[in-house]
């Protein structure tokens, strides 16, 4: 099916099929081609559709023909909304508003709105309006407090993302934000779950919608390794992988901020081209950095989960979970970003002792089988946490670190008993 068939409006279908053909769309994607109709239709839509599956262009090209089809105002109210979990996925969804409406006759003013960098560009870029605003939760908030833009007119509310919107703590702003929305508008939500808070959002802020689901289509063919590795000895590990000339290019995933510093600088240390990458650094070295590993000035970016989502980099070859997520549905994220728009991809993860439970916890979940396999001369040595511990009724092993919840109930175990009333 080619775009010309999604129901476009033939007015602005030139200048849409001129951009995607410079941007390299040969042809819609399957959620594509069953989410553009429903939208141009106006309706509101739950869409499951796994990462890498085109779903940013699914509501973007009907975003495009909805502005291009109404009146230029002044000032000009924001008609259109699109939230999004991380800075990361904001600017993407920005790159790609921006690459297909290029060929437009009149073009959005879009601001990228996401906090981790100084609110006054963004205040002075909403000076006169915004057509379409794609934004972070809080940063969002910020604004409407600043009174920068007002949420009373808008038209069409996107949640890319919308599982890990909830994961990461935004339920309370999106009640806030939906407060603020007329009650007549489009919504669409697109997610990769959906869990039962997900239902309750959808059944709470949308009316009558279509659900769209994708998951015939052909999977990433990616391998997957596991290897067996004593923790103390994951970062030699991985400097030996490395001698592979075919690891040009490593994503390296850590649990901490902390974790990616070292590890990085121990690769540097190495002679290899190495950065970190967390939220504790300012959005314009994050954006710096994202670029130079895009461009291949970067070998090995080592990363925490707050780039399991939304970073999209062509032909990255291999992608090492040094450390496994606490979260199951983070390992789909993270292996996610290698084996995209067709290629192959390589994903290995390590497993120490530690965190031996919560591999077979990681597979059960997912579905998947992957043999636990030995790499000669790190045999390792460390006992299963199982075997260490004795009679520890922690709750379950999510991994090395023990959760909060563990560690107040182990504080409490803990704890002598009251003394006896006399």
């Amino acid at each position: 099916m080619p775009f010309s068939q999604l129901g476009l409006s033939p007015y602005v279908l030139p200048a849409l099929q001129q951009a995607l053909q410079q941007a390299g769309y040969a042809a819609p994607t399957p959620i594509q081609q069953q989410a553009v109709p429903l939208i141009v239709r106006g309706r509101d839509l739950v869409a499951l559709a796994p990462t890498g599956s085109g779903k940013t262009a699914a509501y973007v090209l009907p975003a495009l023909q909805r502005f291009s089809m109404g009146q230029a105002r002044k000032p000009r109210p924001l008609l259109q909304l699109v939230l999004v979990p991380t800075r990361e996925l904001a600017l993407q969804v920005s790159d790609v508003f921006n690459t297909l409406g290029r060929q437009m006759a009149r073009r959005p003013h879009l601001v990228c709105a996401v906090g981790g960098v100084s609110i006054n560009p963004q205040l002075m870029a909403l000076r006169g309006g915004a057509d379409i605003v794609v934004a972070t939760p809080g940063r969002l908030l910020d604004l409407v407090a600043h009174n920068a833009l007002s949420l009373g007119q808008v038209q069409l509310l996107v949640l890319d993302e919308a599982d890990r919107l909830l994961e990461l703590g935004f339920g309370d702003e999106l009640r806030q934000i939906l407060a603020e929305l007329p009650v007549r508008r489009q919504t669409l939500l697109f997610s990769a779950t959906f869990p039962p808070d997900i239902a309750a959002l959808a059944a709470a802020g949308l009316r009558d919608p279509q659900r769209v689901e994708i998951r015939d289509q052909a999977q990433p063919e990616i391998a997957q390794r596991a290897i067996r590795v004593d923790a103390g000895r994951r970062g030699e590990l991985l400097l030996s992988l490395l001698d592979d000339p075919g690891w040009t290019q490593v994503l390296v995933f850590v649990g901490s901020r902390r974790d990616s510093d070292r590890l990085a600088a121990q690769l540097r240390a190495a002679d290899i081209s190495a950065q970190a990458l967390h939220g504790d650094q300012s959005q314009g070295r994050r954006v710096r950095m994202l670029q130079d590993f895009k461009d291949g000035q970067l070998r090995v970016l080592v990363a925490t989960d707050v780039a399991a989502r939304g970073i999209d980099i062509a032909r990255l070859p291999v992608v090492v979970n040094y450390e496994l997520p606490r979260s199951p549905a983070d390992y789909l994220h993270r292996i996610g970003r290698t084996g995209r728009a067709g290629e192959k991809g390589l994903a290995v993860s390590f497993v120490d002792a530690d965190a031996l439970a919560h591999w077979r916890l990681i597979g059960k979940r997912n579905g998947m089988q992957v043999a636990l396999e030995e790499r000669d001369g790190f045999a390792p040595k460390d006992a299963p946490v199982q075997a260490r511990v004795v009679a520890a009724d922690n709750g379950g092993i999510k991994g090395r670190r023990p959760s909060k919840k563990d560690r107040l109930r182990a504080a409490a175990n803990a704890r002598p008993d009251p003394a006896p009333n006399p």
